[in-house]
This record gives structure tokens, C-alpha cells and sequence, in this order.
């Protein structure tokens, strides 16, 4: 059997930046002999359940949600802490928050530099009057970021149905930009339907150039084999999306975690599997699943 892997699979840049600097904190704690001082995340540092479990091992606690931040500022429990905003951002109020409640915590801000310049621009062209809209999921973390640098002033598209009902009132202006793991066909499907409307549209493509490789590579491997397994987590958006490419292309396409989750996906009468993974996919899991699928069938 022919075992392929797509070559940029596993972690994109800005993931990989976040979880290393969730490990230097832990390291740096440790050396300094403040190794009780708590460390916490934003939000799971990545949508990967192994890694975030791996790092609750080494003491990092996760921030749920707003409601859980503001528990833990009013009680003190973060009067000393080191709080990472994870790779997808965060709201504004986030870090306003914990500098009011909490001036003595340490805040390290691993938002992803794309995602960054996504708030640098709404936050620009909404001060100059324009009205945002953003591809992406409402619920996603990183929109919920993306929102958060305008108090939420902005229309989220997560389909054409959506954008389609949408209305601008005459004369005013329109910046659109996209969560940056959304897919491209997606994102210029909208794009046509808003441009129909005769709006004055300035279009911004912020979708990650690492997604759409990762996005474009996973459709053609796909396309080539009789089996493809891409791996990740089932919570992230950027994994979920190469699957629904790849399933688009080959029928039989898998969406799995672990080598546990591929008994009863592959059997001997397939002749080439590829595989690809998610933003969030450590490179030692990608490794094991394919030393695993090349050995075992």
C-alpha cells in the first residue's frame, strides 16, 4: 500500500508560536524557582485535545470563557498569574479586564500575527466610518476576537444565504475580511454575491496562505488516493474544513485524532491512503499515524 502525506501538514506558524510560548512560560517558572506561580491559558491554547491535556500535566489551567476570567479576577486567584492569549485572539475587553482587576498578572499575547493584522484592520476602517463584515463562523473564537475590537459592530457571513439577505443602507461603505481558516471558495462566493449588490466592497482576503496551501494540497492528494485520513481535533474549524474538501474529492475520507480512531477506516483493498492534518496536529501524532497506516496494512 502507497502512504502519501500532504506537506503542510500539522502546525501552521502561528499555532506553533502560541504552544511554544505556553511552554517557555513553563520553563522560564520553573527556572526562575517560581514554580508555583500559576499559568493559564485563554481559551485551549489549540483545538487538540492531546496537547492541551500534555500541558494541564505541566500545571497550565485553561480560561474557559469570559464568565470563568471574571470568576477567577474577582476572587484574586490571578493577582500573580501568567495568562497566554491563545493563537485565535481575544476581545478587546479581555485584556482590559485582567489589567484592571489583576495589574500585577502577566499577559503574553500569542494571538497570530494574521489574526493581529485582521483586528489592525477593522478596527482602522470601522474608526473611518465603514461598516465590517467577516466570513466566518459567529461562533469561532477567533470571530469572537475579531468582533471584540469593535464592540461587536459588524455582520458575520457563515454562508451565501447570509450575505444574500444582507442590506447596506445607500452610501455607506463595506470592508469585508475573513476568519483566517475559512475556505476560499466560500469566501469568493460571497465576495460575488456582495459585489452584485453594487456596494462599495473593499475586499480583503485574510485568509491565511498557509490554509489555502494546506486547503489546495489536501483537495488534489485527495483526489489521487482511494483513502484519505486527515487528523485533528473535532473542535477545530480549519480541520472540519479539510475534511469536508477532501470527502468532496474521495469518497472515503476520515476524520480521526489518533491511530485509535482509524480501526474499521482503511482495509487491504486500498492501494494508495493519503493524509493530511489540521492547523492544530503536533508533527509526533501526524508521524504516528503514518508509520502506523504504512506498517500495519
Amino acid at each position: 500500500m502507497e502512504v502519501r502525506l500532504a506537506k503542510t501538514a500539522g502546525f501552521c506558524y502561528g499555532v506553533k508560536r502560541a504552544v511554544e510560548l505556553v511552554y517557555k512560560a513553563v520553563d522560564d517558572a520553573a527556572e526562575s524557582g517560581a514554580g508555583k506561580r500559576d499559568i493559564y491559558t485563554y481559551g485551549p491554547i489549540v483545538h487538540n485535545e492531546t496537547v492541551v491535556d500534555e500541558l494541564k500535566m505541566r500545571g497550565v489551567g485553561v480560561i474557559e470563557d469570559r464568565e470563568m476570567l471574571m470568576d477567577l479576577l474577582s476572587s484574586g486567584k490571578l493577582a500573580d498569574a501568567v495568562i497566554i492569549i491563545r493563537a485565535h485572539g481575544a476581545p478587546r475587553e479581555i485584556f482590559e479586564s485582567i489589567k484592571r482587576f489583576a495589574p500585577k498578572a502577566e499577559i503574553i499575547d500569542a494571538t497570530c500575527p494574521h489574526v493581529k493584522r485582521i483586528h489592525d484592520i477593522v478596527t482602522e476602517r470601522h474608526a473611518m466610518g465603514d461598516r465590517i463584515a467577516i466570513c466566518g463562523d459567529p461562533d469561532h473564537p477567533e470571530v469572537k476576537g475579531i468582533l471584540g475590537q469593535i464592540n461587536g459592530d459588524a455582520e458575520v457571513f457563515n454562508d451565501t444565504d447570509s450575505a444574500a439577505a444582507f442590506e447596506l443602507p445607500e452610501g455607506e461603505r463595506l470592508t469585508f475580511v475573513s476568519q483566517t481558516t475559512q475556505s476560499t471558495a466560500k469566501f469568493q462566493d460571497i465576495v460575488d454575491i456582495l459585489n452584485k449588490k453594487s456596494y462599495y466592497t473593499n475586499v480583503i482576503d485574510t485568509i491565511c496562505n498557509a490554509t489555502q496551501r494546506r486547503q489546495s494540497e489536501a483537495a488534489d492528494l485527495a483526489s489521487k488516493c482511494d483513502a484519505m485520513l486527515v487528523i485533528g481535533g473535532r473542535n477545530s474549524s480549519n480541520t472540519r474544513k479539510l475534511y469536508d474538501i477532501c470527502l468532496s474529492e474521495c469518497k472515503r475520507t476520515y476524520l480521526i485524532q489518533s491511530i485509535t480512531d482509524i480501526k474499521g477506516t482503511i482495509d487491504h483493498s486500498v492501494r494508495c491512503v493519503g493524509i493530511t492534518a489540521g492547523a492544530s496536529t503536533p508533527r509526533t501524532i501526524i508521524e504516528e499515524v503514518f508509520k502506523y497506516v504504512r506498517d500495519e496494512f
